[in-house]
């Protein structure tokens, strides 16, 4: 009886049958013998003898591209899961023949060819520079692995010579030399908000070296020349309100020298209306001295105002001093502080540059020594059915697909800890913390 099972059969070239023949085919560099771990890819080609057409047949819905799953079994129509144990390629193939055989009932079991596409990776873990996952290849050894890996993990060093020594010790001589600067500064600033006639110092520049004595002299300079353009200003602002205060003065004096004038003039219209009444003089007289009583009122107003916008602009210069002091005060507390801000962010990029150049050296010198170096170990994690074992390995080990590679330092008896450096390192050591 023939059973149908709706698959799509495709003739085959004479020619393959050499391959079909040994019931896998394998890539170039790949071995019939190892096991198919999990994540392995493969891809299976089913093929049947037809003897009333003399041709093979190809099964193209049997076959196509599988991966093995973390359980170790492949999924496959019409077989369902397929464990594969410790079965390679080889082994996989025939496997898969006679459960085609025995689940549709053939006479004779169909070929089946096991072609590996992609191994499951090797790992790399531990003191390397690039841990992770990486392409398997039949014959790859640890010491292949371990480069791929990009090698031993070295320590990170910001410099490995003298330039590069002597450039960040100029850089932290820079920063010591703006602290100094900004420090300075705003012992300056302080001493302006307090109104200090003299700028006093905390250190004292006979106490200190040149440089700093250089910067001292800067601010003192600084210091005399802002409170001199403080003292110009408030000055010419004080004689402006005394000018003003005597012209005031003046004013007054003026006023009652007025009001004589005008206490004459009206005695001068009473007695001429007097005799104007008695017909002693003419009515003309007594309207001549009135005009002129007038005009004298008319000069006295004119000076009261006069006074008026004396004492408007005393008032304006008293407010312009004061603003003057105001203004100064706030443009000294705005710079003080952004100096004690700017001075908080040296200090800090200052702890930062020492420490990384102390840290540097440290491991520079470390890494200098000879005879120190902790040796590489290889330990492979391999998986053994359902267990995971670890095995001793050395460099010329050869991996299987799925190998984990832990690579770790053993250190040696006579090592010297880090902090224990000797010269070269101290030098440069006690350099940056000085």
């Amino acid at each position: 009886m023939r059973v149908s099972l709706g698959v799509r059969r495709r003739t085959l070239h004479p020619g393959w049958l050499g391959l079909i023949a040994l019931g896998a085919t394998v890539v170039p560099g790949t071995a019939d013998s190892a096991p198919l771990p999990p994540h392995t890819k493969i891809k299976l080609t089913v093929v049947q003898w037809m003897p009333t057409k003399g041709l093979y047949e190809q099964w193209g819905s049997l076959g196509g591209e599988f991966t093995v799953s973390d359980a170790g079994t492949l999924s496959m129509p019409v077989l369902g899961s397929v464990p594969v144990g410790d079965l390679d390629n080889t082994g996989l193939a025939a496997e898969i023949a006679k459960r085609l055989k025995d689940k549709i009932g053939l006479v004779d079991a169909p070929m089946a060819a096991v072609e590996i596409l992609e191994y499951s990776p090797v790992y790399v873990v531990g003191e390397v520079t690039r841990p992770g996952e990486y392409k398997f290849s039949t014959g790859l050894t640890v010491l292949q692995a371990f480069a791929m890996s990009g090698g031993e993990l070295r320590p990170t060093v910001a410099f490995e010579n003298s330039a590069d020594v002597t450039k960040l010790l100029g850089e932290l001589k820079e920063l010591d030399d703006s602290i100094i600067r900004s420090s300075t500064k705003i012992e300056r600033l302080q001493a302006e908000m307090s109104g200090a006639k003299a700028l006093e110092f905390v250190k004292q520049p006979a106490s200190t070296d040149q440089f700093t004595a250089a910067i001292y002299s800067q601010e003192q300079v600084i210091f005399a020349a802002r409170a001199n353009l403080l003292e110009r200003k408030s000055k010419s602002l004080m004689e402006l309100r005394d000018l003003l205060g005597e012209e005031i003065h003046v004013l007054d004096e003026k006023t009652k020298s007025m009001d004589a004038n005008i206490k004459s003039i009206q005695q001068q219209v009473d007695s001429t209306a007097m005799l104007v009444a008695k017909g002693a003089v003419v009515a003309t007289r007594q309207g001549e001295v009135e005009r002129s009583l007038r005009s004298y009122q008319d000069d006295k107003l004119d000076i009261t105002t006069a006074i008026m916008r004396a004492r408007q602009s005393i008032s304006q210069t008293t407010r312009d001093l004061q603003a003057l002091y105001d203004e100064r005060q706030t443009q000294v507390a705005s710079e003080l502080q952004s100096e004690r801000a700017l001075l908080v962010q040296l200090k800090v990029k200052r702890e930062t540059s020492q420490k990384l150049m102390l840290d540097n050296l440290s491991a520079l010198a470390g890494s200098q020594r000879q005879g120190e170096k902790p040796a590489l170990t290889f330990t492979i994690v391999r998986r053994d059915g359902g267990n995971m074992e670890e095995i001793g390995a050395s460099e010329t080990t050869a991996l299987l697909p799925g190998d984990v590679i832990k690579v770790s330092r053993k250190a040696t008896q006579d090592a010297t800890p880090i902090g224990q450096a000797a010269p070269p390192g101290a030098t440069h050591t006690d350099q940056a913390s000085q």
